[in-house]
């Protein structure tokens, strides 16, 4: 029962030792010490910068409106404030379950208490001829090498963007504003139809041209090259196009490799139960958690990459062990993007084979509110500049809803 408690809470003599220095990592680290944990708390993260956010790397960051500072999550005052060592710059490379030590490609050893995993994802890596000179968009250092190289792109110049999903949506948008010519290459019939599902992809089909971006569906590249100064997309019909940069933009991999010595059982992530829990003294957060979800159609064995995953994740693991009881809060997935002038939202974990109808607004005004459903049941909700009304249908998710009750209630009207 929510509430209940469930394991032994930590206690000063502890040492938490959290591998991942993302979101997931620096928010478990705040509510750890929130809920009143005060023993030793060890940070690891393979990347040389302090705890930062990455959603605004391919919207304000890119487009200009922020510095790249901005987005730092853990401010000297913060980290000393927390009481929290940081290791960074050095990446984790094996872990000892039984003695809870996390190993480091510097050749330290970490021994701790309880280990927490929150190494998260990394941008897929496709094999091109142009190799590395082709970028990616997920980290402070590809935003950095992003930068420098369109410093060097006269006005409109071409960059060719593979992959039409969030991050090459945004980044076309940003890049867009910036005056150069990006042309977005997706491999599907349509962007996020293998997310969102034929109906709502078909919605958002417009939105690229709408806004002056170039999409190419049904894109079969064979290779990317460089030659002369010069990118060459070559697609598996024969034809190609030059462009100036680009960015490959084809989704996530998990970082689980370096537990593959664990004896964790890891598949698509560390699979841990509804409790974050891979052991009763090794848990694992964020995109990295194959995760047992309780939600209002039943349990299902999932992993999601959203930001307010990681968050929800952190806050609830570090309840646990700092307090011993369970959150009570039900976890109602969330994402959002914004892309080519208008902002996608969704709540829920619907699947794309779902029923799905609009119940406010229309295609043609460019503002809408759609309700998943499967079995009757209501499984999520997503919309198109419609923030306030998503909001308002969050409780559609909290408990069982049928659809049937969800039109009676229709909370996206009030």
């Amino acid at each position: 029962m929510a509430g209940d408690v469930l394991v032994t809470a930590l206690s000063g003599a502890d040492h938490v030792v959290v591998v991942g220095a993302g979101l997931a990592g620096w928010r478990f680290a705040q509510s750890l010490r929130r809920d009143g944990y005060d023993g030793a708390l060890t940070l690891i993260g393979a990347e040389p910068y302090a705890p930062y956010d990455r959603p605004p790397l391919s919207k304000q960051v890119l487009a200009g409106k922020w510095d790249v500072d901005k987005t730092t999550l853990a401010t000297p005052e913060l980290v000393s404030s927390l009481d929290v060592v940081l290791r960074l710059g050095v990446a984790a490379t094996a872990l000892d379950v039984a003695t809870t030590t996390v190993h480091l490609a510097d050749g330290v050893q970490v021994a701790g208490t309880h280990v927490v995993i929150a190494t998260g994802s990394r941008a897929r890596h496709v094999a091109y001829s142009a190799g590395d000179l082709a970028l990616t968009l997920r980290t402070r250092d590809d935003l950095i090498r992003l930068r420098h190289d369109l410093s060097f792109i006269e006005p409109g110049g071409v960059i060719a963007i593979i992959g039409g999903g969030f991050i090459g949506a945004e980044a076309a948008t940003a890049l867009h504003s910036l005056g150069y010519t990006p042309i977005v290459l997706e491999a599907a019939a349509r962007p996020l139809v293998g997310i969102l599902g034929d109906d709502v992809s078909r919605w958002l089909g417009n939105l690229a041209t709408d806004a002056g971006i170039e999409l190419r569906n049904d894109q079969r590249i064979g290779d990317v090259e460089y030659r002369d100064d010069r990118f060459v997309v070559r697609f598996d019909d024969g034809s190609a196009l030059e462009a100036a940069a680009v960015i490959v933009a084809a989704g996530a991999s998990v970082n689980d490799e370096w537990l593959a010595t664990s004896g964790l059982t890891i598949d698509n992530g560390v699979v841990v139960d509804a409790d974050l829990l891979a052991t009763d003294r090794v848990g694992a957060i964020g995109d990295v958690a194959r995760f047992m979800w309780s939600n209002t159609l039943g349990e299902e064995l999932v992993r999601i990459e959203h930001w307010q995953i990681a968050n929800d994740h952190a806050t609830a693991l570090a309840r646990l062990w700092a307090t011993g009881r369970r959150s009570e809060d039900p976890l109602v997935p969330y994402f959002w993007s914004d892309q080519y002038g208008k902002k996608i939202q969704m709540l829920g974990h619907a699947r794309p084979d779902d029923d799905v109808r609009i119940v406010k607004g229309a295609v043609e005004e460019g503002k809408w509110l759609a309700v998943f459903s499967r079995g009757g049941v209501v499984s999520g909700v997503v919309t198109l500049s419609q923030p306030r009304a998503l909001m308002l249908s969050k409780g559609l998710l909290d408990v069982r809803t049928t659809l049937d009750q969800a039109l009676e209630l229709a909370p996206w009207s009030a």
